[in-house]
């Protein structure tokens, strides 16, 4: 593998951080009924349909959280960007692989940054 630095469209990347980020945003608008507080009065709904309804709203969080979560990865991708700093790995300093970048551009850190990270939360 070379130490060289890849050179990227910082124009195609931009664009499509941006479209990802409006496709989230569009996402948490329409999701944001079913993620509402549910209904405790169980004369009006059924104990059951109450039960599901509290599933619904907590897959409904977990997705509005991991919503939150990629859209603060693309905005520090749009930072580094525009600092020219994209496809540097935040943890380490050193090339993010291309192909990584290619299926996600908003991935802040390296393969092995990844694995090292994913290993400590492990512990």
């Amino acid at each position: 593998m070379s130490d060289a630095e890849p050179q990227w469209d910082l124009d195609a990347i931009r664009a499509r951080l941006l479209a990802r980020r409006a496709e989230l945003q569009a996402d948490a608008a329409s999701s944001a009924e079913t993620a509402a507080a549910v209904e405790l009065d169980q004369s009006r709904v059924g104990r059951l349909s109450r039960m599901d309804a509290l599933q619904v709203q907590a897959m409904a969080q977990q997705s509005a959280r991991q919503r939150a979560q990629e859209l603060r990865r693309i905005a520090s991708a749009l930072a580094r960007v525009e600092e020219d700093e994209f496809g540097c790995c935040v943890t380490c300093g050193g090339f993010i692989e291309t192909g990584r970048l290619e299926l996600d551009p908003s991935l802040p850190t390296c393969v092995g940054c990844a694995r090292q990270a994913e290993q400590n939360s492990d512990e």
